[in-house]
């Protein structure tokens, strides 16, 4: 049975302001009367109730779109866009009642908060009285995150990449409870940057102390897209918490494989420090795996294990966690820490008020490292589940399974402590020595309760296990393997393409470097040097083709495709790989040349690989000509190639219906919400449950468009427009231009012209189009209306996003000549102005006008000193435009640098000083050391002694030196893992 869905924003109004560390526990409430009894009865339970939590709110989006893709984030690229970026936090915390997901079950508590990504915020161990996640007390976010702000605590799920791009965005939730007395919390996640589905549910079972995840990750566009999975798990630590990795783990790495050092005990430098030195002075200082030992910013993820476990261990509590997943698609094991040293302190310091600090113990599935993509294929769902489950005093574990878990001490006697994960009565444990038993013994275990054995150290093999009264083996340990003595691989920067001999090698790098989405190399410079070799080549063309395609560039795409198909059709009528058929289909039917872009899909069937993903595409085209018995005869014959696709089995519904066959459509409805019940586009064909988020709505639109149903699409894309603004971005205008199409379509111009004005009419804040899609229908937009300046300014918003950005510059002049004046408009034809047409006049002459506009708007203010800097405007004209607005400088933290570094610069410090020791300061993306700086600066123009910075400013000294992200030639390094600068300001060539 499942309950009704719901949506996630909170509507409650923040509290009042709090006194310092007033409310700093979180009180968690008891489980309803109603289910009382049922856990009482030994079966797990799920409750919605909010929780009341200390916060700290973060600020409104920005109004602006943010082109970061060239920004280094976590190893990849920092592209934001569409997500409207968060800028700032208050500084006022205030109660603030949270949504909560409670789970609980006789060994285990539980929380989880759909507002925020739906990650889990406690796990409580009843049997212990220990948090085995670190419980954050308060709401306390940071500007760390993809989108802004990121809070530190429980488990954070990161996907399609890291840190999660809605980790501070709603989810939708559903509880289930199972037959065998389960419960589910499903939390639905749509990827606002490629839309594609993610579902997460977090279960309890009777009787068990285990945490289980199930994970459901569908790609519901017709394109392959790439994506990684990490859970990032949060442990409070200090000086005796140890995390605990796999025996048979001899290395680490860090981001990339750019570095590799040996773990447990760092045998080279690593992140700046010098272990084996600290080591001699201090020995045991190099053990990595304690959080003391570590004083600097550091991650660090296994290399080559082949077990399926690690976790963390509290030696002053006795209690810790496993995690458990399946090796062979769950490889990633991870750490990361601030470091035990002043900067990591300060760093707790912004993310708590009173708890931590804590480590991260990440684990990654279908990727081992960060950054690390993999595929999923159009249509696909991969599933997968990950275990957590509390320990108590055993120590750190030396093996363990989703059963049980056992640590052993070895020296003159084995001494072996187990425990289990559910009630386990007459478990045998013993001790095998030679392939003889020497110790055993029987005992009743039950979670929380720690069993031993004990027997002398012999030189034969020994094995040490755990069975259940029937003879089941629940945890078996022997010593792990030696391994050779080869160091792993270590990643190197690739060769330019001038120094690559081969075309292939030329590919491979290219796809790398687009799979990974690095920040700062672009693919094609390898691509186009293996097409200077070889004009044919089909992969090379393939990819471009495919690159072209996602820019909207569909003729250039085309004549691409065409080619590499030559080359592979030349002696081979049939592919080994019909990937090329698929992307032509595409292409042929955003070229609106729809017959041959169903023969495409087709012939695209013929592969196993794209059979699904093409012949679902194949089925809606056919669909949207009226052809219903077509659609489902291909429909039915690809429900054998992969089994779940949400997508077939409403259109398979839609079709049934327009037969007439409504019985039958219902009950295929009713029977894929049994199996997927947060599926957007099933609930709305349900009618109830329906989602209420308006990019949702607006993307099962289009889903019913492409198939054909117009007149269900108007009524969704009304929906879209009429629903609340989500902080994921507006769609309001876009939802009006799309049903403008759809009714053009139905030759409804009267109907059509009233959509497009009423697009014109429409809140704009924050409507940043995204996706091929609205491409299209922007596009067609303005070809209805070529003097739509709204529309101009939108499609100006997506192109400079595709990179298409000489064609945005004349867009968005084109607005500004037909007379729209906004804000958001004019500072983006500045952006362009400088950035693309180089012509630094026009820059400066549109911010002035934007900040003409609005005064007050601190975002300007910072733009445009920033481009002073660039113009290489004096100290005192910058002053001159800043000192009279100090009170609007001063809203923001960069801003407020700027601000305090040119007051220095002009003889002003006093003023710097004030600034500096009475307002509060966050570390920010891209500011780290600024703060310092500026302190440092201030002092010296001052003549007073150098001195540590106020705690005003959030950040102190770095003790050691970080991996350099940036050289001194001003080149950034291939594997900068974080970069200062927000790269809005910087020269490119044309597109």
């Amino acid at each position: 049975m499942t309950s009704a869905p719901t949506t996630s924003p909170s509507t409650s109004p923040a509290g009042a302001a709090l006194a310092p560390h007033a409310h700093t526990r979180i009180v968690l409430p008891d489980a309803p009367a109603a289910l009382r009894a049922t856990l009482d009865e030994g079966a797990a339970i799920a409750w919605e109730e909010p929780v009341a939590i200390r916060t700290y709110e973060a600020g409104e989006p920005s109004e602006y779109p943010m082109y970061l893709d060239h920004r280094v984030y976590q190893g990849s690229s920092g592209k934001v866009y569409p997500i409207p970026f968060t800028e700032s936090v208050s500084d006022v915390p205030v109660l603030r009642e949270w949504q909560a997901v409670h789970l609980e079950n006789e060994f285990v508590r539980l929380v989880v908060l759909p507002e925020l990504g739906g990650r889990i915020h406690i796990g409580f161990d009843k049997t212990t009285g220990y948090d085995f996640f670190y419980r954050n007390n308060v709401i306390k976010p940071a500007l760390v995150g993809l989108a802004g702000p990121w809070i530190s605590g429980g488990i954070e799920f990161n996907w399609p990449q890291h840190h999660r791009p809605a980790t501070y965005l709603p989810v939708e939730t559903a509880i289930e409870h199972g037959d065998d007395g389960s419960v589910t919390v499903w939390c639905h996640d749509h990827d606002p940057f490629a839309r594609m589905s993610a579902q997460h549910g977090v279960r309890l079972r009777p009787g068990s102390s285990v945490v289980e995840l199930a994970v459901r990750l569908h790609n519901r566009t017709d394109e392959r897209q790439t994506f990684l999975w990490w859970a990032n798990v949060a442990a409070r630590v200090h000086d005796d918490y140890q995390s605990f990795f796999p025996e048979d783990v001899h290395y680490v790495a860090d981001h990339a494989r750019r570095a590799l050092t040996a773990f447990p005990e760092a045998d080279r430098a690593y992140y700046g420090v010098d272990y084996p030195a600290l080591a001699e002075q201090k020995p045991g200082a190099d053990r990595i795996d304690w959080y003391r030992n570590i004083p600097v910013p550091t991650s660090y993820m296994i290399v080559d294990s082949q077990q399926d476990f690690f976790g963390g261990y509290d030696h002053a509590a006795g209690a810790g966690f496993v995690h458990w997943a399946e090796r062979r698609l769950s490889p990633g094991k991870k750490q990361w820490t601030w470091g035990d040293a002043p900067f990591g302190h300060a760093w707790d310091a912004q993310l708590t008020d009173e708890d931590g600090p804590y480590v991260e113990l990440m684990a990654g599935v279908y990727t081992d490292n960060q950054p690390d993509f993999t595929w999923l294929l159009p249509g696909e769902t991969k599933t997968f589940t990950q275990y957590w489950y509390p320990i108590p005093a055993i120590g750190p574990a030396h093996q363990a399974t989703p059963d049980a878990a056992v640590h052993v001490e070895r020296g003159d006697a084995i001494a072996a402590s187990f425990a289990v994960t559910r009630p386990q009565p007459g478990a045998i444990l013993r001790v095998v020595q030679g392939g003889e038993v020497v110790a055993s013994r029987s005992v009743d275990l039950v979670p929380g309760n720690v069993a031993s054995i004990e027997a002398a150290a012999s030189e034969s093999a020994t094995v040490v296990e755990l069975l259940d009264a029937g003879g089941r083996t629940l945890v078996r340990w022997e010593p792990a393997r030696q391994g050779t003595d080869e160091e792993p691989w270590v990643a190197d920067e690739p060769p330019l393409p001038e120094a690559i001999d081969t075309v292939e090698e030329l590919y491979l790098t290219g796809l790398h470097l687009s799979q990974y989405r690095h920040p700062t190399r672009s693919p094609l410079p390898y691509w186009h040097a293996a097409l200077e070799r070889d004009p044919g080549d089909a992969r090379t063309n393939l990819a471009i083709a495919d690159r072209d395609y996602r820019a909207g560039r569909y003729e250039e795409a085309h004549a691409r495709a065409v080619v590499a198909l030559a080359r592979l059709t030349r002696r081979n009528a049939q592919p080994q790989d019909a990937e090329v058929f698929h992307l032509l289909g595409l292409i042929l039917r955003r070229l609106g040349r729809r017959t041959e872009a169903e023969q495409a899909f087709g012939k695209a069937g013929w592969d196993g690989t794209w059979a699904a993903g093409s012949g679902f595409a194949l089925a809606q085209s056919l669909s949207e000509r009226g052809r219903n018995r077509s659609a489902l005869r291909v429909l039915d014959s690809i429900d054998g190639v992969v089994g779940h696709d949400a997508r077939r089995a409403a259109l398979r519904a839609l079709l049934l219906r327009r037969d007439g066959r409504e019985t039958e459509a219902r009950a295929m409805i009713d029977a894929a919400l049994a199996a997927d019940p947060l599926d957007a586009t099933l609930r709305v064909l349900a009618s109830e449950r329906a989602p209420e988020d308006a990019g949702i709505l607006f993307d099962v639109a289009l889903e019913l468009r492409d198939a054909g149903f117009a007149e269900d699409a108007l009524d969704v894309f009304a929906r879209a427009a009429a629903a609340p603004i989500p902080p994921s971005g507006n769609v309001r205008a876009l939802a009006h231009y799309a049903s403008a199409a759809v009714l053009e379509e139905l030759a409804r111009f009267e109907d059509a012209a009233t959509e497009r004005a009423r697009a014109r009419g429409s809140e704009l804040i924050r409507a940043f189009p995204n996706g091929l899609d609205a491409l299209d229908i922007l596009t067609g937009a303005l070809a209805a209306d070529e003097t739509d300046a709204v529309a101009h300014s939108l499609i100006g918003m997506l192109l400079y996003s595709l990179g298409r950005r000489n064609e945005a510059a004349r867009h968005w002049e084109r607005a500004i000549k037909l007379g729209l004046r906004d804000r958001v408009l004019l500072r983006n034809a500045a952006l362009a102005a400088y950035n693309i047409t180089h012509d630094d006049d026009r820059a400066w002459e549109l911010y002035a006008e934007a900040v003409e506009l609005a005064p007050t708007d601190p975002r300007l203010r910072y733009e445009q000193d920033q481009l002073a800097l660039r113009l290489a405007h004096s100290v005192a004209e910058r002053l001159e435009r800043l000192s009279p607005v100090r009170d609007i400088v001063l809203e923001r933290d960069d801003l407020a640098i700027e601000y305090v570094t040119l007051l220095v610069a002009g003889g002003r410090a006093p003023e710097a000083y004030e600034i500096l020791s009475t307002r509060a300061f966050h570390p920010w993306e891209g500011g780290e050391g600024r703060a310092v700086a500026a302190w440092d600066a201030t002092l010296a123009a001052l003549g007073r002694p150098a001195t540590e910075p106020p705690a005003s400013l959030g950040e102190t000294r770095a003790q050691y030196v970080a991996p350099v992200a940036r050289h001194e030639n001003g080149v950034t390094d291939y594997f900068a893992t974080s970069l200062p600068e927000l790269l809005l300001f910087a020269r490119e060539a044309e597109d």
